[in-house]
């Protein structure tokens, strides 16, 4: 049985600075997907050859707590700094994991891949919710470039699919989970499907970056998030298209603890919340290493 599709939305202009972005979760009809509690669609733009790189403050300084941020970019190269001393740059097909666990400060900036001839900027940014230990917890962050992102051809020559978080298969990403999730990136050729049988007890989600497809018998278009009822059942994905398509797949477990947003933070409670303001504005997050960084990005 296919599993019934529960809402389809399309997202809401969110840009920060030069950044054109699209706000796909959280919504009017749900405020998470399993631990997924935020996404940000950062669409394909084609810049100029002569364009100039942007520099570090892209999106500005900024802190988190409470969550884990997740980086996935499709096309481009995107700069990491925060306030435990990481750096790292991850180029097209590669993610970057922070967990802001009780607090930092950090920056990024997406810019074209030199490594390419690719032209093209396209990404997304997650924020996964931490359970409650985890929120108390030291940051970490880990860089992945696209070779150390899991990834098998589907049968039938029908594409691949890349596994950004959780197993598929014999697919296991490096990615920390601190419960069941997932997050897929299936490339689907021209006229060819991919299913898959979801799990009792998880959500799921799609989301069409790029091009419409068609989910368990409905079409849905470019741009759209689609999100599936509990019980569980068969997702299939059918690509009647002259051209090849991407599809983002996620969800998991339903987060068991209260939930309490506001601006960058993720906890437990109003007062977590007052807390984490408060430690903000005492410096307790720390600070970018500003020569560190100019050092760096000048190279």
């Amino acid at each position: 049985m296919k599993k019934k599709i529960s809402f389809s939305m399309q997202g809401h202009r969110a840009d920060i600075g030069e950044y054109v972005i699209y706000r796909i979760l959280p919504n009017k009809y749900t405020q998470a997907v399993g631990p997924f509690v935020f996404l940000d669609h950062v669409p394909p733009i084609k810049h100029s050859p002569n364009e100039p790189l942007k520099v570090v403050n892209g999106s500005g300084a900024h802190p988190h707590r409470g969550i884990a941020t997740l980086t996935y970019i499709l096309n481009g190269e995107a700069d990491h700094f925060d306030s435990s001393g990481h750096h790292a740059k991850v180029g097209s097909g590669g993610a970057q994991w922070m967990k802001a666990g009780n607090g930092i400060i950090h920056d990024e900036v997406m810019n074209v891949d030199p490594q390419t001839n690719n032209l093209l900027t396209h990404g997304f940014q997650f924020w996964i919710n931490l359970p409650a230990k985890q929120k108390a917890e030291q940051p970490e962050y880990l860089p992945l470039q696209a070779s150390e992102v899991p990834q098998q051809k589907l049968s039938d020559n029908s594409g691949w699919i890349k596994v950004i978080v959780g197993e598929y298969e014999n697919l296991v990403s490096k990615i920390p989970n601190y419960s069941k999730q997932f997050l897929y990136h299936i490339h689907l050729e021209a006229g060819k499907q991919f299913s898959i049988d979801t799990e009792n007890g998880l959500e799921y989600a799609a989301f069409l970056p790029v091009h419409n497809a068609m989910i368990n018998d409905t079409e849905f278009r470019k741009g759209d998030l689609i999100g599936f009822d509990k019980p569980d059942g068969t997702i299939e994905i059918n690509n009647n298209s002259e051209v090849a398509i991407d599809i983002i797949l996620f969800g998991g477990e339903k987060y068991a603890e209260p939930i309490v947003a506001a601006g960058p933070f993720v906890m437990n409670s109003d007062l977590e919340i007052a807390e984490a303001y408060r430690d903000f504005h005492e410096g307790k997050y720390g600070r970018i290493n500003l020569d560190q960084k100019e050092l760096k990005t000048s190279k």
